[in-house]
């Protein structure tokens, strides 16, 4: 991969459920606070959920730089002949401006879900004779193998809820061209109690799907760190929290560990839908 798509994401992106909507009634608001992102100076935002090429438009369109990328689009919610297609429209419209963001979800949320490598490896094969290309792909890769599936035949990976040191193996495996955009919850909150309480009011769904669990073991953590809403240990590892100075360390943990590119993730207790545009702003601020 050239390193021009490393360079038009840029270092930070921000990643939202709530850019992501079927509600017509509310296009202004996402393509206002879309074109309020671009001017802050994020390079992309990524949208949360099972989202599709179709959620992208309206912020494509709102925006002249910003880049969008699916976080991910769920292979079993979407056959790849809808996704090229989906793809193909924007990519007309709007050259280089979208990123497919693809992803295997997780045995609890999607019914088909069988022998998931052999899927997702079937359908890049799918999209590769649909035209969709390798360099405008992402995986959402959390193991080895998904890993070199991203290096091989993708523009690169966008992990989720991962650590520094996960950051660091996926760029072993990766290798220098590949792009790695690791997605990072963000808690702008200095005290310790109240910052752990809202990061785990979040990781408590995701610390019931084997998927991440089973990651978190192979990456030096125990079973204990994952009961009762996890460790203090966890939770540090997988949030930013705390004054300006240490979120800001926080995330260039994980450039330093080999991330191109950092999604963050606003975790303050509100509904995941809300759009936390004053977050957003005091996080350009602070990485500026």
């Amino acid at each position: 991969m050239s390193s021009s798509l490393k360079e038009t994401v840029g270092r930070y992106g921000i990643w939202s459920v709530g850019l992501r909507s079927e509600d017509p009634g509310r296009r202004h608001e996402l393509a206002d606070a879309a074109a309020e992102l671009e001017q802050l100076g994020y390079g992309a935002v990524w949208l949360g959920g099972s989202s599709a090429p179709r959620h992208a438009a309206p912020l494509i369109e709102a925006t002249s730089t910003l880049t969008v990328g699916t976080s991910i689009q769920s292979i079993w919610q979407y056959d790849a002949a809808e996704t090229a297609a989906g793809y193909a429209g924007l990519e007309a419209a709007h050259p280089g401006r979208f990123l497919l963001g693809l992803g295997v979800s997780h045995a609890k949320l999607a019914d088909q879900y069988r022998r998931p490598y052999s899927a997702l490896a079937g359908y890049l094969d799918a999209l590769d004779s649909a035209g969709v290309p390798a360099g405008r792909r992402l995986l959402a890769a959390l193991g080895p193998r998904t890993l070199e599936l991203a290096r091989d035949r993708a523009a690169g990976s966008i992990p989720y809820l991962v650590t520094p040191e996960h950051t660091a193996r996926a760029r072993e495996i990766l290798g220098e061209g590949p792009l790695l955009a690791p997605e990072l919850k963000v808690v702008l909150e200095t005290d310790p109690a109240r910052a752990r309480t809202l990061a785990r009011e979040t990781l408590a769904m995701y610390l019931a799907l084997p998927n991440y669990t089973n990651n978190f073991l192979r990456h030096g953590f125990t079973e204990a760190d994952l009961t009762d809403g996890g460790s203090d240990r966890l939770v540090d590892a997988v949030f930013a929290w705390g004054d300006e100075g240490t979120i800001r360390d926080r995330v260039d943990a994980f450039r330093r560990a080999g991330a191109d590119h950092v999604a963050l993730q606003v975790v303050d207790g509100a509904p995941r839908d809300t759009l936390p545009r004053e977050a957003w702003r005091r996080l350009a601020a602070l990485l500026s």
